[in-house]
């Protein structure tokens, strides 16, 4: 019987985002792919340091670990990489013990394909174009920072998985942030208030909620090992929509900010978060200073003179 994505978490995470490849992309980006292939090669025997999105990978995978949980989880690697150059992921992986046994290694091609071929849930990549494709297609993705925290502990047992998400663009659609960016804070708020009892559309980002929701019901509340935090810089009047939202959707978040301005990163360090999505870099860059953040970019519209005509069917 093949195996089935079914009733599990597929999470798909490229090698820059598991490790730190901080040095040997320089080499690829100045000297060109074969250099870097070469390179990779070369070094086959030096493990890769852990990279921004390997706590969290970790801890997922560790999931499996817990009662009745076996399997509920699956990580791939969904790399750009060619097979030939890939041997040196591969040993980091043994490495550092991670049950990864799939992999998608695309040698240059777009990974866009692949992703909902493996019913991907949620696709981490350092590559701005892959992630762009995702969205797109209507997967959860961002683009991990790189540049920010470089001190992993790779021993270090996460006890319970902290995901924090930006609201607007993020979970929910873009359509208020629209308003905000076209008509100011004036209108935003009170576009929000007369829409208070109707519910914000679906962002790139509510299906992969609804999925760590739907785990978070094996475990009483006190015993969950995923804890999730919503951290926006709505305030109120705007606050009554979304948890209306949340509650019309039937998901769980264990916490809520509604900061109104102050800085997101402090808070996000002080909940711990292992992993943070926004759709603003003025959040993400900070914020990944202090804890693994990935921005998430906004889905591409269509422009009007694109879209197929419809047949005349008189």
């Amino acid at each position: 019987m093949a195996y089935d994505f079914e009733n599990r978490l597929v999470v798909g995470v490229s090698s820059r985002a598991l490790f730190d490849l901080t040095y040997e992309n320089t080499i690829y980006e100045s000297d060109g792919v074969e250099a870097y292939c070469r390179y990779q090669i070369e070094h086959e025997e030096d493990i890769l340091r852990p990279g921004p999105g390997f706590p969290l990978i970790k801890a997922l995978l560790n999931l499996n670990n817990l009662p009745e949980q076996e399997g509920r989880v699956e990580v791939i690697i969904m790399s750009r990489n060619s097979p030939d150059s890939s041997l040196r992921v591969f040993k980091a992986i043994e490495h550092y013990g991670l049950n990864i046994t799939r992999a998608v290694l695309a040698s240059g091609a777009s990974l866009a394909p692949y992703l909902s071929a493996f019913k991907t849930d949620l696709f981490l990549s350092a590559y701005e174009d892959d992630v762009q494709s995702a969205i797109d297609s209507n997967i959860a993705a961002g683009i991990i920072c790189t540049d920010g925290l470089h001190t992993y502990d790779c021993d270090h047992q996460i006890r319970q998985i902290r995901v924090a998400f930006d609201g607007d663009a993020v979970l929910f659609s873009d359509e208020s942030e629209q308003i905000y960016q076209e008509y100011g804070l004036e209108a935003f708020e009170e576009n929000e208030r007369r829409n208070a009892n109707n519910p914000l559309k679906a962002g790139p980002f509510a299906k992969f909620l609804r999925t760590l929701s739907e785990l978070q019901k094996d475990f009483t509340t006190e015993e969950a090992p995923i804890r999730t935090a919503l951290v926006t810089t709505r305030c109120a009047p705007a606050h009554e929509r979304v948890i209306r939202t949340l509650r019309a959707w039937d998901v769980r978040i264990d916490e809520v900010f509604f900061l109104g301005g102050i800085r997101k990163k402090d808070v996000l360090q002080a909940f711990g978060a292992h992993i943070f999505f926004d759709d603003q870099s003025v959040h993400t860059v900070p914020a990944s200073e202090v804890v693994p953040a990935a921005r998430v970019p906004y889905k591409k519209k269509v422009p009007f003179d694109e879209l197929e005509e419809e047949p005349d069917t008189s």
